[in-house]
């Protein structure tokens, strides 16, 4: 069951910023909120003047000697903080996107595999370009170079190499990383 009003002793903020009545030391510095040191003053008299200014007295660095406040908007600094904090958890995850390709594929079906490959350089993703060859094709590996080598120019204008083309078994691979 899920607490509810006065009975929340499990739920605690997370943030341990001291702010206004909140700050237990005698004497603080004090930095406004243009960013100006005010000097080192008895915290009431801080607490004063952020009311004058009609802002919070907020302790910023609680460890110096003496602890040092800043006058400020406490409401507006929380709101920046969490945007920030959202902004640096949706950056982009690179990934690897494969196309996969065959000596004797044809060279609309090629320009459709290096199209997709470009938009996935575009969107900041590797490419593992693949010549996959099956029975007899192992006899005509360099059919497979040629495709390999027509792919591997295309999407060099949009990314850079980042393993050249090698030959493990049946597969001949090499990829792509965006610029």
């Amino acid at each position: 069951m899920a607490p509810s009003g006065k009975h929340r002793k499990f739920e605690r903020e997370t943030d341990q910023t001291r702010i206004n009545a909140n700050i237990r030391e005698k004497q603080v510095l004090v930095i406004d909120e243009d960013g100006q040191k005010l000097g080192v003053m008895d915290t009431r008299d801080a607490l004063a003047r952020a009311r004058d200014a009609g802002l919070d007295l907020v302790e910023v660095a609680p460890n110096a000697k003496p602890p040092v406040c800043r006058i400020m908007d406490y409401g507006k600094y929380k709101y920046e903080q969490s945007k920030k904090k959202n902004s640096q958890t949706h950056a982009h995850q690179t990934k690897l996107k494969e196309i996969r390709l065959r000596p004797k594929t044809g060279q609309h079906d090629i320009e459709f595999k290096i199209k997709q490959a470009v938009g996935f350089l575009e969107h900041k993703d590797k490419v593992q370009v693949s010549v996959i060859f099956r029975g007899r094709e192992m006899a005509h590996i360099e059919e497979g170079r040629r495709v390999m080598e027509s792919v591997l120019e295309e999407l060099l204008k949009h990314g850079k190499l980042e393993t050249p083309p090698s030959q493990q078994g049946r597969r001949m691979m090499a990829t792509v990383a965006p610029k």
